[in-house]
């Protein structure tokens, strides 16, 4: 009986690789950062031949550290950066641009000529996404436009496109599987939402042959094994995919419609269990597949683009500390942000805003400001922008959340999580393995295996960590959003 299942997360700015255990504990992690490209203001890039190399070198490293081969592993479960899109050369396996990353702005102009042009309901009631440049569509359509002979060489099917799961598995597989599974393909801005299959209506708006698409899976499926010399000899199946943030939703145990999870990774992604009919939310938030096992599941999403990147742009853009951690214990050292307010929106504002012409404001500066007052006041925008994703949230809900369950790597700054606890008023809860996003997979792929029998093993393995409960300062905290709001609105609007 094989011990362990391995988890590859594949996130936007490192590659790690986990092996979990039947209880959902980790066994061993490693993890491998990879460059960010910024060719101008508003573009992100990746090199996906860079991200392949780091996801492979972490599951040599992680086998090692854990005594452990191929024969001892029952099953790969994979997630990713959702949005980011990559277009490669069917023959060689070969990118044929860098991969554009879901927070660029590029195709901001196209999708203003589209929602001009009357598209943005049709948009999102086929999709249930908004028109935005955060989505892999228009991604798709830029490079096609911009990749010599792009567009008719994927129509003769010659360029394939994948968002980052989709290249895990061609590299895999050495290139004999080119899926995706629902949840990704829900990103795409291509994907009838209701009937999970590729909305001939919008490729035919984003002009996109389908020939150059991935084939839609089940989250959980047991069709791919990955044969190459990085697992031996080995054929080990690949049985689960999903999104980042679904995947998060999944190892969260949040299993009942109402039940809410956030995720503080780069991004702040606060996902809703829906259900399994598509939702129509009144308040900007998104419809999305939440997996597709035992048949398709609904989830409610609001995104917010720039959280635990603020606290590296503290650190490699302004260099007021030099590790992420540090950030904790100087925010700690003012009792408040001296009245500053910072709007961290580099990539312009997502949810309940959706501006991409927004851009990062610090406002309420004065010569008392330390950087102390500023990492205070980057931690509180996180909490903050997440705030404004739990009231529409609970708007189209239609009631207010007991609790809400968090991980990703910001969980571990108390400071912050006691605030997010203050100015939402309800409970946060940190389980006790908060690799969420990474054990989501993992679990999928071990049901996909059998490995686990399924959600009632996986509920009864989830475990609190700690609870952060509204304190003695939740009422100044709450009252402070209104400021907020007014920082909020001097940064909308910038770049047009």
């Amino acid at each position: 009986m094989s011990r362990y299942v391995l988890a590859l997360d594949q996130g936007t700015t490192s590659s790690r690789s986990i092996l979990f255990d039947r209880s959902g504990a980790i066994i061993a992690m490693a993890q491998r950062e990879f460059m960010q490209h910024f060719p101008v203001p508003g573009q992100v890039e990746h090199d996906a031949l860079e991200i392949w190399s780091a996801q492979r070198e972490t599951i040599a490293t992680v086998l090692e550290r854990a005594g452990a081969t191929a024969h001892d592993i029952a099953a790969i479960g994979i997630t990713n950066q959702r949005e980011t899109t990559v277009l490669w050369d069917r023959a060689s396996g070969q990118p044929v641009a860098p991969a554009i990353v879901w927070q660029d702005r590029r195709t901001t102009g196209q999708c203003a000529l589209l929602r001009a042009a009357g598209h943005e309901d049709r948009v999102r009631a086929i999709t249930g996404l908004t028109l935005d440049p955060y989505f892999s569509g228009t991604k798709l359509a830029w490079l096609l436009e911009h990749v010599p002979n792009g567009r008719a060489r994927a129509n003769r099917g010659e360029l394939l496109f994948g968002t980052i799961d989709s290249w895990l598995i061609w590299n895999l597989t050495g290139g004999e599987a080119h899926i995706t599974d629902a949840t990704n393909a829900s990103r795409t801005l291509l994907l009838d939402l209701a009937t999970g299959s590729w909305s001939r209506e919008m490729l035919e708006l984003l002009d996109i042959p389908a020939a150059c698409l991935p084939q839609v899976v089940p989250s959980s499926v047991g069709s791919s094994d990955a044969p190459h010399a990085w697992l031996g000899d080995v054929r080990v199946p690949i049985t689960g995919i999903a999104g980042d943030q679904q995947a998060a939703l999944f190892g969260q145990a949040c299993f009942r419609p109402g039940m809410a999870k956030n995720t503080y990774g780069t991004g702040c992604f606060m996902l809703m269990n829906a259900g399994q009919k598509p939702p129509v939310s009144q308040h900007q938030l998104l419809s999305t597949m939440a997996w597709d096992y035992g048949g398709r599941h609904y989830a409610l999403e609001g995104s917010v683009f720039i959280a635990g990147a603020v606290v590296q742009w503290l650190r490699d853009g302004l260099g007021i500390i030099h590790a992420s951690n540090e950030v904790e214990a100087l925010a700690a050292s003012v009792p408040d942000t001296g009245d500053v307010y910072f709007v961290p929106a580099f990539a312009g504002l997502g949810t309940p805003h959706w501006d991409p012409d927004a851009r990062g404001a610090i406002v309420g500066l004065t010569r008392g400001t330390t950087a102390a007052h500023l990492a205070r006041a980057a931690l509180e925008s996180i909490a903050f922008q997440s705030a404004d994703v739990l009231d529409a949230m609970q708007a189209d809900a239609g009631h207010s959340l007991i609790e809400l369950r968090v991980d990703g790597g910001a969980t571990q700054n108390d400071l912050l999580m006691q605030f997010q606890a203050d100015v939402l008023g309800v409970d946060v809860v940190r389980p006790a393995v908060t690799e969420t996003t990474a054990l989501g997979a993992a679990y999928l792929a071990g049901i996909g295996a059998g490995y686990w029998s399924g959600e009632a093993e996986v509920t009864a393995n989830w475990r609190i960590g700690r609870r952060y409960t509204p304190g003695p300062g939740s009422a100044a905290a709450q009252a402070r959003r209104e400021r907020w709001a007014r920082a909020v609105e001097r940064s909308r609007g910038w770049a047009t």
